[in-house]
């Protein structure tokens, strides 16, 4: 079975938990809406790529951990695109979760699924339980404060935004939990994988900022200049254009060489090289090479 294919059966498994009768039905359909159809997958993609690498000896617990991941971001999209924060109307190419369901069931629905992401590591690590705490922890990690989601989220409140601390916890926080909850899930030691992630969570902001910049609205499936809108920090602003492709490229190569020894080193730095350049806009790959 192909990784999507992986990735989509254990998001609709945990979904499914969701919408059993006696539920609220709004509810749980507005936490679908969220979840498919599918976006890019990046973050579940490396998780599974990191266990793959690391020598994967437990499907069940590899899936469970790319899920959790994934349901996180989708409950931090909903919730990020929520009228009290940068009131998109549109997500994925379709209205917006408050949009289609109203803000009420959109609060509720990133709730429920941030919840759903812990229940869905408990299930899944069941015949693993020594790889239980050490997924969980990095879960929490990953959504909590000081370095998660929340703590990012709450820094565009702040009269004076901490660049490094913001980008790291808004962007980089889901990346690291790919890569250590890859690791994790396989048993390995998982803190050497940090950096891997770090790395590619400030490349994939960086590649955001480009997108955000030179795409339209209807290539990205969601509205476009909501940093300058908001007066949040952007790559291209610091860097420039070219300043900001030279990054990206930096910034994959530093990844690819951070990668630990393990057994599918070689593949994975290739794998990484080649997923971070497709972030650019088609527009700017030449500039790239």
């Amino acid at each position: 079975m192909d990784v999507m294919t992986r990735i989509e059966r254990a998001l609709e498994k945990a979904l499914a938990h969701a919408s059993v009768p006696g539920a609220p039905r709004l509810l749980g359909d507005a936490m679908h809406y969220a979840v498919f159809p599918r976006g890019a997958r990046i973050r579940s993609r490396l998780c599974h790529a990191v266990a793959a690498a690391c020598g994967e000896d437990s499907p069940a617990v590899t899936d469970a951990a790319a899920a959790a991941i994934e349901l996180l971001h989708c409950a931090s999209l909903v919730h990020d695109d929520l009228p009290c924060f940068d009131n998109a109307d549109t997500r994925r190419g379709k209205p917006s979760v408050h949009v289609a369901f109203g803000a009420p069931i959109a609060v509720l629905a990133g709730d429920a699924l941030i919840v759903l992401s812990f229940q869905t590591i408990a299930r899944g690590a069941m015949r693993a339980p020594s790889r239980l705490s050490p997924l969980l922890h990095t879960l929490g990690r990953a959504g909590g404060t000081p370095y998660g989601i929340s703590a990012g989220q709450a820094w565009e409140s702040e009269a004076e935004i901490d660049l490094s601390h913001y980008q790291q916890a808004k962007t980089g926080a889901l990346f690291s939990a790919a890569t250590v909850m890859g690791a994790c899930a396989t048993g390995h030691d998982a803190e050497p994988w940090r950096p891997l992630g770090e790395l590619l969570g400030e490349a994939y902001q960086v590649a955001d900022d480009l997108r955000d910049v030179v795409c339209t609205p209807e290539e990205l499936g969601k509205p476009i200049g909501q940093d300058e809108h908001h007066g949040r920090p952007n790559a291209v602003q610091r860097l420039g254009l070219d300043g900001a492709i030279d990054r990206l490229n930096q910034l994959a190569h530093d990844a690819a060489a951070s990668i630990p020894d393990c057994r599918g080193a070689r593949d994975l730095r290739s794998h990484i090289l080649s997923e971070t350049m497709r972030l650019l806009p088609k527009e700017l790959a030449t500039r790239a090479a």
